[in-house]
């Protein structure tokens, strides 16, 4: 049996696989909240929140989806506790080094994307490891976004365009959107089709504010540790039944000439 044909057995039967998201993008809102509602530690909703995203990742697999983007931790994160900062990069990190073989062993491809210079240097010995190791896996490419931010990775963008007009590298009217792709994080990552935010907040939050232009945005008020694979498919429904333009008509909507 093909991987094709695994996944067309595995897909819920009312979703079209020629209509599925590309790239799913997702916030994961709601761990702390999620704990505190059950008289727990948010150290506990954090847990769980991993066990959901990687539930999450297994069913884009599953289910036929190439590529998943996790906001992990952005850089108004830096301004929580410090003791929930501090054990979040030590989750990071442990977290990366139990499950790099079993990654290895489904064949993804992990990327993390922000300013990983500023985090702790054990956790970036870490993430470049499992870089490393996963770079020529085929299977999905998991994008993990840390310490990162839409406004910074902008304008970290221009400063670099900036140095490279400054040195002859590039005329000013060689800037374009192409061009300007190429000086982002996520360069050569395709743009996400379907955002999910969890939790019921009604913003994007700082996050790939270049890249969601014109990405599906879903919003659930189920906390990131709760949302499952039913979640995930009332997600990808709702998606199916967005008619997406792009700012264009579709033929038939077109005035006559």
């Amino acid at each position: 049996m093909t991987a094709e044909s695994r996944t067309l057995q595995q897909l819920p039967s009312d979703l079209d696989p020629s209509r599925l998201p590309q790239h799913v993008a997702t916030i994961m809102d709601g761990n702390g909240r999620w704990a505190l509602q059950r008289g727990l530690p948010r150290a506990l909703g954090h847990r769980k929140g991993v066990v959901a995203l990687k539930d999450l990742l297994r069913c884009c697999r599953d289910w036929g989806i190439p590529a998943l983007t996790a906001y992990a931790f952005s850089t108004e994160n830096w301004g929580r506790p410090l003791a929930e900062v501090e054990f979040l990069m030590a989750l990071f990190e442990q977290v990366l080094r139990r499950e790099r073989a079993e990654m290895m062993r489904e064949n993804v491809c992990i990327r993390f994307v922000g300013n990983l210079a500023a985090l702790p240097a054990s956790l970036q010995s870490e993430i470049a490891e499992a870089m490393d190791a996963t770079q020529d896996n085929s299977g999905t490419r998991f994008t993990v976004a840390t310490n990162y931010g839409g406004r910074q990775e902008i304008v970290q963008a221009c400063r670099a365009i900036a140095r490279a007009v400054e040195q002859g590298h590039v005329a000013p009217d060689d800037i374009d959107e192409n061009l300007f792709e190429r000086y982002l994080y996520t360069t050569g990552t395709s743009h996400p089709d379907l955002l999910i935010r969890t939790s019921g907040e009604l913003r994007i939050s700082n996050f790939m504010l270049w890249q969601l232009a014109y990405a599906e945005i879903y919003v659930t008020e189920t906390f990131w540790p709760d949302f499952n694979r039913a979640a995930f498919h009332s997600a990808l429904r709702a998606y199916q039944r967005r008619d997406r333009r792009f700012g264009k008509l579709q033929p038939s909507q077109s005035p006559p000439t």
